[in-house]
């Protein structure tokens, strides 16, 4: 008789079942038939410190199906609420999903490991806690070209195919994904134990936030309202990125925004082509409420329905309470605003002496990054490449520009407005060599383009073949740089392409 061997040992610590019982479900995940590793991050692994080089695809396949889960895992279903698409629901929680634990990575953070698609939990409703191949192999594409973009994100460690069909549309080949976050903790938490539970479960689950997300507050007399302030915050700064990214989330229920500030959830989410502030993918937003240029608002929404549940917290009086997290929800626009404009004098190579034009230079700059945007729209012109060929404008290589907007007189007028900016900024031999380097370095030459990443996953689905996953996922590692052998990757879709594509939440 063959004793299977011992199972790895991975040192996780479970902070979150210890302090917070009766915030979850403790729940084992299903057995898969056939598991197969069809991708490992390496790389992320070795950050983490799981010390798993000895494992060979098999036994990590084993592992991340979670047929063996490692010893020290303690797999949980988190419980929490949302609005969707503006709807409450009460209860959501993780239906096809599973925290394993939390480790302290190599930088002393403390991250989550968790199953996605590893079978039903008390949380599944009608569900079947399943996972399509497809889906999770998005997941990677696009949380790598995020994280390779520098924008907060959760991130995927492994993906399993489990050898076993799940049905949606049509048959499909199922898989687990294993997701890394700084948490899971995400506005719907705190609203799932505003609406069923009591105020102290509130402040313990606030609590255990700003100790693992906010440590800074811990001795603040005002440490709730601070709380708030600093999800803002990060949120504010997050959502700024994704604009400047031409990224669109495509589902930003309050389930959806995590209070570490990270990207969560790569369901129907999709970078925008051809630049338009209405641009919505998902299939299931019809009336165009997570649109592009909705994203600020909704995070704005969204921050407003976490202020709800801190209200007891931040104080006593219910209309002082009201009263300081308005101050905070409205700051909001002012705030995410700056993070904008950050990232703007950024795109446009004005990202070094601003102080000394004063305070004026805001509003014009501002208003001339507008002027572009409008520009990019009247035309519908590729908004990755406009702002990578605005680079090589800024060394006097207009022509790749130009092309992209045949016929439009507006593009010199706002050339010469760009250039005088410019040159009140600084100037000499070097400079504008110097302005087309910095802003090729936050201009991305290569976004996963939806084509390809259709094609990648279509591969792996319908032929079993990995090659354009894994060629695409290794494009994508360097966003920034430009090469002639990748030069296809960065090729916009074709418009017929675009004009029927919708992305899907994936369940």
């Amino acid at each position: 008789m063959n004793t299977p061997p011992p199972r790895p040992f991975i040192p996780f610590d479970h902070s979150y079942a210890r302090e917070l019982p009766g915030f979850y479900a403790d729940c084992q995940p299903a057995t898969v038939p056939a598991p197969v590793l069809v991708f490992f991050n390496r790389g992320l692994a070795e950050e983490l410190g799981l010390g798993l080089d000895g494992l060979d695809a098999q036994a990590l396949a084993q592992m991340f199906s979670g047929n063996r889960l490692p010893e020290g895992a303690r797999p949980i279903a988190q419980a929490y609420a949302g609005h969707q698409f503006g709807q409450f629901n009460p209860q959501l929680g993780d239906g096809r999903a599973l925290l394993i634990g939390e480790v302290i990575d190599r930088h002393g953070r403390r991250r989550d490991i968790a199953l996605k698609g590893s079978g039903r939990t008390p949380f599944s409703r009608r569900g079947d806690g399943k996972a399509a191949l497809g889906p999770m192999l998005r997941e990677v594409l696009i949380g790598e070209a995020m994280h390779a973009l520098s924008i907060p994100t959760t991130r995927a460690l492994a993906v399993v195919a489990t050898g076993e069909p799940v049905y949606r549309e049509r048959t499909l080949p199922g898989a687990v994904l294993t997701r890394v976050a700084a948490s899971h903790l995400r506005v719907g938490t705190f609203q799932y134990f505003w609406a069923h539970g009591t105020p102290e479960q509130v402040r313990r689950l606030a609590d255990y936030a700003i100790a693992r997300h906010y440590p800074e507050l811990l001795e603040a007399e005002d440490r709730y309202l601070g709380f708030l302030d600093a999800v803002a915050e990060r949120q504010a700064r997050l959502v700024a990125q994704w604009m400047h990214a031409g990224f669109i989330h495509g589902v930003m229920n309050t389930d959806n925004m995590g209070i570490p500030g990270e990207t969560i959830d790569y369901g129907p989410c999709a970078f925008m082509e051809a630049f338009d502030p209405r641009a919505v993918f998902s299939s299931i937003d019809e009336m165009g409420r997570y649109a592009y240029e909705e994203q600020p608002r909704i995070a704005r929404w969204n921050l407003a329905r976490l202020a709800e549940t801190l209200l007891p917290l931040i104080s006593d009086d219910e209309g002082h309470a009201i009263a300081l997290a308005t101050g905070v929800i409205d700051g909001f626009v002012e705030r995410y605003r700056q993070h904008w404009l950050a990232g703007l004098r950024a795109k446009l190579g004005l990202a070094g002496q601003v102080e000394r034009l004063g305070q004026s230079a805001d509003g014009a700059d501002t208003a001339l990054g507008e002027a572009w945007l409008d520009l990019l729209a009247a035309q519908r012109v590729d908004y990755t490449l406009a702002w990578r060929h605005l680079a090589d404008a800024a060394e006097g290589k207009e022509a790749p520009l130009r092309a992209l907007f045949p016929g439009q007189p507006g593009l010199e007028r706002w050339l010469e407005r760009w250039r005088a900016r410019c040159a009140a900024e600084d100037a000499g031999p070097d400079a504008a060599a110097a302005r087309a380097a910095r802003m090729r370095r936050v201009n991305p030459w290569l976004i996963p383009r939806n084509h390809r990443v259709e094609e990648a996953i279509a591969a792996a689905t319908d032929q079993g073949d990995l090659t354009p996953f894994e060629q695409l996922l290794q494009a994508l590692q360097r966003p920034c740089d430009e090469e002639a052998a990748l030069a296809r990757y960065a090729e916009p879709a074709p418009i017929e392409f675009m004009a029927a594509f919708r992305t899907f939440c994936g369940t």
